[in-house]
């Protein structure tokens, strides 16, 4: 497959599991903020700082202004980490690649744009109708993972989506979770709030297994290891990184077989690092330092594909 092809492709499926991310914890976050039993006034900070380039005088000034955030992040075209642009990027991408995505793909994409970019967008969001507006969206996303799934071909431009995939879905859990422990000193003990943890969980679509799993009641112990290590739950850093594996091994080529080893000994030592992380003895400074060195080296694999596979300047 053609170095151009793949990156499209890549980078198609990796905008469009970036905007999901961002929707879940948009919306989440959005819920939280409409609640007025809180002792503290809701702060959009966390979000804003996870998902934006913005200073901390810029956040300052809108970070307890819902409407003005809501805004900024889905339809303000000149936050480059807006839905909008992101939406759009991931659209660019595939009209350059529509020979080789199935038409109901491409029609999935075009219309997750063309509701993004809508009027009625801006209009819900002053109406106060952000929730209702972020369900639809994520319907959009629902329909194109599924689209996809059951009407593209299983060759390496299926393989390379999902590398995009896997590999930002990967990143998104370890951005939410240094977010939330980072406020917490990275203590697993430390006490919280039900709703903190809570909506921490429905952030990563967690809370409904995590209750089924664990009898015990939210603690940050629990929640760290299932967000880590549970290869049953979608959004675990530890099945992602297995998903990364099983279909970077799919693209396998004698061609490129040097590249191929050292992206394979990357991805292999970072599954083997997760795989074995204790969370039960993890101090502060380790999951400090697991959250950090795990970012560092999905970079380092999102880098060499670059170099290796992507590479057609």
């Amino acid at each position: 497959m053609l170095a151009r092809i793949a990156d499209s492709l890549f980078w198609m499926a990796r905008y469009i599991e970036r905007a999901d991310g961002i929707m879940r914890m948009l919306k989440i976050n959005y819920t939280a903020s409409l609640d007025k039993s809180g002792a503290e006034e809701f702060s959009w900070k966390p979000v804003l700082r996870l998902f934006s380039t913005l200073n901390d005088a810029e956040i300052e000034a809108i970070e307890k202004d819902s409407k003005r955030v809501m805004h900024y992040m889905i339809d303000d075209r000149n936050n480059h980490n807006s839905l909008f642009n992101i939406i759009k990027s991931a659209r660019e991408n595939a009209r350059g690649v529509q020979d080789h995505i199935t038409l109901e793909v491409w029609s999935c994409v075009n219309d997750f744009y063309h509701d993004i970019r809508s009027d009625q967008v801006y209009e819900m969001v002053e109406a106060d109708q952000s929730i209702q507006l972020l369900d639809t969206l994520l319907k959009n996303g629902l329909l194109y993972y599924g689209t996809s799934d059951i009407t593209m071909p299983r060759g390496d431009g299926w393989s390379f989506m999902n590398i995009g995939k896997a590999l930002e879905r990967a990143l998104q859990t370890v951005d939410l979770l240094d977010s939330k422990y980072s406020a917490l000193q990275y203590d697993l003990n430390a006490h919280a709030e039900t709703p903190y943890w809570r909506f921490l969980l429905m952030s990563a679509s967690g809370y409904e297994l995590y209750v089924k799993t664990y009898r015990e009641g939210l603690n940050g112990k629990h929640i760290a290891e299932m967000m880590l290590l549970n290869t049953d739950f979608p959004r675990a850093i530890l099945y992602s990184i297995v998903q990364l594996t099983r279909n970077f091994e799919k693209i396998r080529s004698d061609r490129n077989i040097d590249s191929y080893k050292e992206i394979e000994f990357l991805i292999g030592k970072l599954r083997s690092t997760i795989r074995y992380t204790d969370v039960s003895t993890l101090t502060q400074e380790g999951l400090k330092n697991t959250l950090l060195n795990t970012r560092s080296e999905l970079y380092q694999i999102s880098n060499a594909l670059n170099t290796y596979y992507f590479n057609y300047y």
